[in-house]
């Protein structure tokens, strides 16, 4: 949503795409999950008094939208991109089929995972984990508007303590709110390597790709 309250900014849209295509044109496989938060929150609805399963699906829904304006920008970059949904929408996009998305990264295309896992309960972090473990991908990036883990809240606490590097079990154990428990313990059940940074510093996604030290990461 870039600096507006809400929606989809086509400044951030194209700053992103652009972002991509930096890693994009190294020859880099990528695959993509986005969330929805920026449109709907099922959590958030859910805290009102709205039920959590249709709420939850709501919010899937906003992902594939986020996906879709995603693929538009990548593909006006002569991107070639697809977009598979874990809920079934043949008229809008593929069907998540894990061979289907290997053979599109093997082909050089760019993949956006959306609609989460297509069940409720279940973060757009889980899903990222879930999608990253299945297709064998290398190390995990969450792009977001931080710079990375601190040991307390940068926001509160002006002496919080930047981690360039972290413990899976150390986040668990200190709960720390970069990603949430269940796809923390998915990441360490199976050794994926994670980085957190900010997306908002232009070339970042480029340097994290290329080996500097950008983030934090999280690992054994």
């Amino acid at each position: 949503m870039g600096d507006q309250g809400f929606g989809i900014s086509p400044e951030m849209l194209k700053y992103v795409a652009t972002e991509v295509k930096s890693i994009f044109d190294l020859n880099v496989q990528i695959a993509i999950v986005v969330g929805g938060g920026n449109i709907f929150r099922g959590v958030a609805a859910s805290s009102f008094g709205m039920e959590r399963t249709p709420a939850d699906h709501m919010g899937m829904l906003a992902t594939v939208m986020n996906s879709l304006a995603l693929q538009d920008a990548l593909e006006k970059m002569d991107i070639q991109t697809r977009v598979q949904t874990a809920i079934s929408m043949h008229e809008v996009a593929e069907p998540y089929i894990r061979r289907r998305a290997v053979r599109h990264l093997e082909k050089g295309r760019v993949v956006i995972f959306a609609a989460g896992t297509g069940n409720p309960y279940f973060t757009t972090d889980t899903a990222a984990v879930l999608r990253a473990q299945e297709v064998h991908a290398e190390v995990l990036f969450k792009a977001t508007k931080v710079d990375g883990v601190y040991d307390s809240d940068p926001v509160k606490n002006k002496n919080a303590k930047f981690l360039k590097k972290i413990s899976y079990m150390t986040v668990l154990e200190k709960q720390f709110k970069v990603m949430d428990m269940t796809a923390i313990s998915l990441a360490m059940d199976n050794q994926l390597p994670l980085v957190v940074f900010n997306l908002k510093t232009a070339g970042n996604i480029k340097r994290v790709v290329c080996g500097d030290a950008v983030g934090t990461r999280i690992n054994n």
